[in-house]
């Protein structure tokens, strides 16, 4: 990223707060990020927590900077971005985090010609250790693709995908599944507290040891399939809980689940496309 490079968050919740918090940790000045939003309050607090030029109207922030990350609710960005349509430079980047609007939309309220990239980040970014999805539209240069990659590496992974569609799949998978994994240590928990745990230890416990698979998933050369075999004795009482699962069509579950939030992506994108 160029020492240069001035970056305006529209939006200033907690993703942009996140996303924020990642690029000045990772060395760029808070005198290149601009934030703007409509909540004063919340201007003032993220104001004093990074020193940032922060504005109320979106259009006076369009016209300073070289990125402009759109960090709005879906349900707004129609009228942001017919907002900043005649205010932004040429060749800027527009990085869309707003869920399930398509390139084809924002570019639409833009004007046309814009160069956008769309991105579908996760939760765990408040914490630096997200994973986000990214597509890039058609005007979209090498460049760009680099600087949108480093915006979004500041708070974790990323990962292109090739077609626009796919990040219906990323949201599927990564952008609800924090929501998955604390169901399952909600039920892993009230199962240890039906078994005659405490609370506070069956939560604890399942907490830890969804962290430390994790981490074991994430270190292993090996497929996670192996990896399970490797802890699943024969006869044993892994075996016998894995064995349950699978009776239960455990796999089946989860796959129709993340076809059901891949289809409602689907459906939003649709809901939320430009009507004007």
């Amino acid at each position: 990223m160029k020492n240069s490079t001035t970056i305006g968050f529209i939006g200033a919740g907690n993703m942009a707060y996140a996303i924020i918090s990642g690029l000045i940790n990772n060395g760029m000045p808070a005198k290149q990020i601009k934030l703007s939003d409509t909540n004063e309050a919340l201007l003032f607090l993220r104001k004093e927590a990074f020193n940032l030029e922060v504005f109320t109207d979106n259009i006076e922030l369009a016209k300073r900077c070289d990125v402009i990350v759109l960090a709005v609710k879906p349900q707004i960005l129609s009228t942001v971005c017919h907002q900043i349509a005649d205010a932004i430079k040429p060749n800027t980047l527009v990085v869309s985090i707003a869920a399930g609007v398509r390139v084809g939309d924002i570019n639409h309220w833009l004007g046309g010609n814009a160069s956008i990239v769309r991105t579908m980040p996760n939760t765990p970014a408040l914490l630096n250790q997200g994973v986000t999805g990214l597509f890039a539209g058609e005007f979209v240069n090498e460049l760009q693709k680099e600087l949108a990659s480093d915006i979004l590496n500041s708070v974790g992974q990323s990962l292109w995908v090739e077609e626009e569609k796919m990040l219906d799949a990323v949201t599927a998978l990564s952008g609800s599944g924090p929501a998955y994994f604390f169901l399952m240590i909600e039920s892993m928990s009230k199962a240890g507290v039906a078994l005659g745990l405490d609370e506070k230890t069956a939560q604890s416990l399942s907490i830890q040891t969804a962290l430390g698979a994790s981490m074991m998933a994430n270190a292993t050369t090996d497929s996670i399939a192996a990896l399970r075999k490797q802890v699943t004795s024969p006869n044993g009482t892994t075996q016998a809980a894995i064995a349950s699962f699978q009776q239960q069509n455990f796999e089946s579950i989860v796959a129709q689940a993340m076809r059901a939030a891949f289809d409602r992506a689907d459906e939003l994108g649709t809901e939320l496309g430009h009507n004007d």
